[in-house]
């Protein structure tokens, strides 16, 4: 799995100022999508996936007064996740156990699952990296032609062939490669300057 970068420094100093609304709302814009994500992947209901990721965010932001980097080793992230675990369990483990015909397969799911942590913390790097990604791209597209990302988007993310996306943009084949280049380029390099932000 890959290693994620932490989030940066700087973000955790304003989240922790109450009054700067934009740091919120910018650490929300990251985080709610992974926690909704990871809860979803949890096999939660969408509402109840919405609601948890409102519970974590909530937890956050009265303990995040009291987080400290005890050392270079020490991930806010990491925190975070552990924080998003915590609550899928006990989202699963919470009120009284199902008595009808049957009993409940959850709790038993739960203590068949070798290492929920390791398991829940991997999804979450996971969805974290694809926030970046989604937070990227949205850039890039905001940034370059319009045909541009519409070559990009046929020939990548719709897995067209370059020849088609030729011949419905009106454009050669060799342009066509070179677009779908520059805008991958464009990606990594957002994607980078994300992560060095982040770190």
């Amino acid at each position: 799995m890959t290693d994620f970068p932490e989030t940066r420094e700087s973000l955790i100093r304003r989240v922790k100022d109450t009054g700067d609304r934009c740091a919120w709302e910018e650490f929300s814009s990251m985080y709610r999508p992974v926690i909704y994500r990871v809860a979803k992947s949890r096999g939660m209901q969408d509402a109840d996936a919405q609601d948890l990721a409102q519970q974590v965010l909530l937890a956050v932001s009265s303990a995040i007064g009291r987080w400290e980097k005890q050392c270079a080793e020490t991930k806010f992230r990491h925190w975070l996740s552990r924080i998003t675990r915590n609550a899928v369990v006990k989202f699963m483990t919470r009120g009284p156990r199902d008595v009808a015909v049957g009993g409940t397969g959850m709790l038993d799911w739960l203590e068949e699952c070798p290492d929920p942590d390791s398991e829940t913390a991997q999804r979450f790097d996971l969805e974290y990296r694809r926030q970046l990604y989604l937070t990227a791209s949205d850039q890039v597209r905001r940034k370059i032609q319009p045909q541009s990302w519409q070559i990009f988007q046929m020939t990548v993310l719709d897995g067209g062939s370059i020849e088609d996306a030729a011949r419905q943009t009106d454009r050669t084949i060799g342009s066509v490669y070179a677009v779908r280049s520059r805008v991958m380029r464009q990606l990594r390099e957002a994607v980078s300057r994300l992560e060095a932000d982040q770190s």
